[in-house]
């Protein structure tokens, strides 16, 4: 019987060229790695990230069109000193409704594709959100 197992991959477009922007929000202020892309794809242009058990790939479109609403949720730790980390680099993250049991934040990468940011709170008791330093509701 098949089934679906996992995850493997989140996939985002990018416009042509701009693979130096993507490793400057995507390494150097959200603090992923980039992952070498194989061989026979890296001709295609676009560059791959990865963090945890996070894989995140951004492909070039030549149309391209940001993700304004879809979007990758990706949880992280330190979710304030990450917000943060974003404000100052120009990313304005974006508070939005209360999520059970998560702080949360938006930010549009150098592109405009919508990326969230989910920390888990932990603890005992009635959970709530709290506000996020730097980010605006």
């Amino acid at each position: 019987m098949a089934e679906i197992i996992g995850l493997d991959h989140v996939q985002l477009a990018m416009p042509a060229g701009q693979e130096d922007g993507a490793r400057a929000f995507y390494v150097g202020v959200l603090g992923l790695v980039e992952e070498p892309k194989p061989a026979n794809l890296a001709a295609r242009g676009g560059v791959w990230f990865k963090g945890g058990s996070l894989r995140l790939h951004l492909g070039v479109e030549v149309d391209f069109r940001p993700a304004k609403k879809a979007h990758p949720a990706l949880l992280v730790t330190g979710l304030a000193d990450l917000a943060e980390r974003c404000r100052l680099a120009g990313y304005q993250p974006v508070t939005d409704e209360l999520l059970e049991g998560f702080n949360r934040v938006y930010v549009s990468d150098p592109f405009g594709n919508r990326i969230e940011l989910l920390e888990s709170i932990s603890g005992s008791g009635r959970r709530r959100r709290h506000e996020v330093p730097g980010a605006d509701g």
